[in-house]
């Protein structure tokens, strides 16, 4: 009974959610109602339950076409053209996602290109002489993370290709690591002005300077300041607690994947003799500077337009595709100079590096594909109406805006769509407050809040969900089972975003920076020492 209780539940919820849909509104009208939210639903519920990511996310799409052709009356015939013409084909159309692959494909190859050199496997020797506990693996992990801030992809990609050799020598189970590198990832980048996620946030409101806009909102930020004092401490106390807690006891049984098998080929060629740790750093620096120069080339830097706006106006996937491109020649220059590899040797780091990533590339296209059904059931409509119809409890709003958006991220798989169809409304609701504000004017309190509240939101139901870009990201760095890293993340996130309901409510009341945020990190302190003493007490 116990084997079959969660898909009990989950059958349960499906059918009360069901009825609602159905009172909601008939399906004829399903777009734009408490329908569009079913697709997203079903995928994240089956994932999570039988543990099985790619039919999940299929079925997730097939559920939305259904609604889709239902409402427009298509039948089964526009069923299909909608998952395969207007969801799979034409994202794998799509000029931005396939900037997306080409870059997850060529970071692939220059990561086996890494490999093959021995760069990895000198940084690990040298790390083993360096790092000397669980402890120091963990931190070095969230370091390397917080040095690569320009985008969370990238971030993703290597540093869980730099540190899985450590990681696993100090029995860090692949769930854990994924973990740090994706709790280290977005909350990074949301809050370093010279970042893409910078970039896109900045574009998304009219009529102030977006950049200052963005900087202002750090502060208020917390979903990821909070995130980042979690993570220092527990990587600090190992602490860990929820399924997270079962991955790392059997990670000390030399189990790192708490799976019966692994999504991942784990073999590579780190065994070859003569790579230095220069090997992997210089490989890495050309990919931080070729990356930045692409993110401000496309922005129009070098067309006289300044440092800022250029990342401001920045094309991130056609960026990080020329940036990695350029890096990928001039790293196989230089492992040819340094006689490490073989020109056929590079050649045949392509097609290992594409291997790599056939996972990623698959979930990714999947989710793009269900994000899609979610779009053409107009469920970011429906969750803006859902927001307006609350502006009216000002004090509230900051709050009602961070659950909204972590429902709206959950439910999408996206931080920067949610955002996107957010913040737009909010600067709606506050136009006449910021109707008198110039491009250098001081832009009012609430509105940094509320938006800060959007931007926390989005990040962490970007965490919780399963068809978000970064999760996948960070499961491929990792080399994790994605549903793995999701269940294990899920408790970890809701807790903090716990705290950031409560320290959201109090900006409602104290617009004061140092109130809000001293509050808030005080809070968190006391959930996570409550935590590590109820886990003493449950070990004893």
């Amino acid at each position: 009974m116990k084997k079959h209780l969660s898909k009990i539940i989950f059958a349960s919820l499906m059918l009360v959610f069901l009825i609602c849909c159905i009172k909601a509104a008939p399906i004829s009208a399903a777009v734009g109602s408490l329908w569009s939210l079913l697709p997203p639903i079903v995928a994240i519920g089956l994932a999570l339950i039988t543990k099985e990511v790619y039919s999940s996310l299929f079925v997730g799409s097939l559920t939305g076409a259904v609604i889709y052709a239902a409402s427009s009356s298509s039948g089964i015939e526009g069923v299909f053209t909608t998952v395969v013409h207007d969801g799979l084909i034409a994202n794998l159309s799509d000029s931005y996602n396939v900037g997306i692959l080409v870059f997850l494909v060529v970071l692939g190859t220059i990561v086996a290109l890494m490999n093959k050199a021995g760069g990895s496997r000198a940084y690990g020797e040298w790390a083993a002489k360096h790092i000397k506990s669980k402890t120091g693996a963990c931190i070095s992990t969230f370091v390397l993370g917080a040095l690569i801030f320009v985008d969370d992809y990238f971030n993703c990609l290597t540093v869980g290709s730099v540190m899985r050799p450590i990681s696993d020598k100090y029995k860090v189970s692949r769930s854990k690591l994924a973990y740090i590198i994706d709790a280290t990832a977005a909350p990074i980048c949301i809050i370093a002005p010279v970042s893409s996620w910078a970039a896109a946030v900045s574009g998304t409101v009219e009529g102030v300077n977006g950049i200052q806009l963005f900087i202002s909102t750090i502060p208020y930020n917390l979903y990821a300041l909070l995130t980042i004092i979690m993570v220092i401490f527990i990587s600090l106390t190992g602490v860990d607690y929820g399924p997270m807690k079962l991955h790392e006891d059997n990670a000390e049984k030399d189990d790192l994947f708490t799976t019966r098998r692994t999504v991942y080929d784990t073999a590579d060629d780190t065994d070859v003799s003569g790579g230095k740790v220069i090997d992997l750093i210089i490989p890495v620096i050309i990919l931080i500077i070729c990356c930045i120069t692409g993110m401000i080339y496309s922005g129009g830097f070098f067309s006289g337009e300044s440092f800022v706006d250029a990342f401001a106006n920045c094309d991130a996937s056609y960026a990080l595709s020329l940036g990695s491109i350029i890096s990928l020649i001039l790293i196989i220059v230089y492992f040819l100079a340094r006689r490490v590899l073989t020109f056929d040797e590079c050649m045949n780091a392509i097609p290992a590096g594409f291997k790599q990533m056939v996972p990623a590339i698959l979930i990714l296209t999947f989710a793009w594909t269900l994000k899609t059904m979610t779009g053409l059931l107009e469920a970011g409509a429906y969750v803006s109406g859902i927001v307006k119809s609350a502006s009216a409890i000002a004090i509230l709003l900051p709050c009602i805006l961070f659950v909204v958006a972590l429902g709206l991220a959950f439910a999408t798989g996206t931080s920067w769509g949610t955002f996107g169809i957010l913040i737009p409304i909010v600067t709606g609701i506050f136009s006449s407050e910021l109707a008198g504000v110039s491009e250098a004017g001081e832009i009012p309190k609430m509105v940094i809040i509320c938006i800060s509240a959007c931007l926390a939101g989005a990040v962490c139901g970007d965490h919780c969900s399963p068809i978000s870009d970064t999760t996948i990201m960070a499961s491929t760095g990792a080399q994790c089972d994605h549903v793995n890293h999701v269940s294990t993340q899920l408790p970890y996130a809701l807790t903090v975003a716990a705290v950031c309901v409560v320290g959201y409510i109090f900006s409602g009341f104290v617009q004061n920076v140092f109130a809000v945020l001293g509050l808030s990190i005080v809070l968190m302190l006391a959930v996570l020492l409550f935590i590590r003493s109820f886990e003493k007490k449950k070990s004893l």
